[in-house]
């Protein structure tokens, strides 16, 4: 039995038609992991936002409950522990000032930086400013006629 040799190149066409498939395969999973990592990336940028922002909320409420308590006269004293959510920002870098004018945190990064305004109700003068770094409660403590700030907790 003889064979004879026949130019066929359907073949090469398919495999050509392979590699093709298979580059638009790795282009469109290329586009799609850059999409999704966008969208994770903004996505913890709220949440940590987000999550500062409520942070400061709740320390702001606790300035406040210290004001109405030290509104009822006498020699008061309020001391609160108010929790500090983890964020995803280098915590070390923060720094949280009470003033007459409220809450300010501060941060390298321009974006974090924040201020929560207070009534300033209270009958007394408002000081301190913390580090955050390592922190997992904020006090705040009104005695002597003075609400503040601390990261230590009280000893009256």
């Amino acid at each position: 039995m003889r064979r004879k040799l026949a130019k066929d190149e359907s073949a090469a066409s398919t495999e050509l038609g392979y590699i093709f498939t298979f580059l638009l395969g790795v282009l469109l999973l290329s586009m799609f992991s850059v999409w999704t990592f966008g969208i994770e990336t903004s996505t913890r940028l709220r949440w940590n936002e987000t999550a500062i922002d409520t942070n400061l909320a709740d320390i702001a409420s606790a300035v406040e409950r210290a004001d109405m308590a030290s509104r009822e006269g006498g020699e008061i004293h309020y001391a609160e522990s108010v929790q500090w959510r983890l964020t995803e920002a280098d915590e070390t870098l923060f720094t949280l000032s009470l003033t007459e004018d409220g809450l300010t945190l501060e941060h390298p990064e321009k974006e974090l930086n924040r201020e929560v305004s207070i009534s300033g109700t209270g009958s007394g003068t408002y000081e301190g400013s913390i580090s955050l770094s390592g922190l997992s409660h904020v006090w705040i403590i009104h005695e002597n006629g003075v609400t503040s700030i601390s990261a230590n907790r009280p000893s009256f």
